[in-house]
């Protein structure tokens, strides 16, 4: 059983940068695919980004451009590069592995 634990969530200003990072207590080569999800108060959870074993990338249309997942097999992690954050960026930020392995979440809040 893979354990995840996001973290680098916080408080950012409009148009900042944050870097999230999700580490995995055990390894992560045999999952097919992790990715980043988000849930804002009020609203369904959604897929932002999501990276399959061979590399290839999936993004929601909202964040294309702005946000990068990266995964690296050999250190367990996975992380959410998020640029130019806008106030509708905010939600608490989940990790999952195959959608079966989710971690706990991060608040990430945008606000001036």
């Amino acid at each position: 059983q893979v354990q995840l634990a996001e973290s680098g969530g916080g408080l950012v200003q409009p148009g900042g940068s944050l870097k999230l990072s999700c580490a995995a207590s055990g390894s992560i080569y045999s999952i097919y695919h992790m990715s980043w999800y988000r849930q804002a108060p009020g609203k369904q959870r959604e897929l932002v980004a999501r990276i399959f074993f061979g590399g290839s990338t999936y993004y929601l249309d909202a964040v294309k451009g702005r946000f990068f997942i990266f995964r690296d097999n050999a250190k367990n992690t996975v992380t959410l590069q998020m640029d130019s954050l806008k106030p509708e960026d905010t939600a608490v930020y989940y990790c999952a592995g195959d959608d079966n392995y989710w971690g706990p979440g991060t608040q990430v809040t945008v606000s001036s």
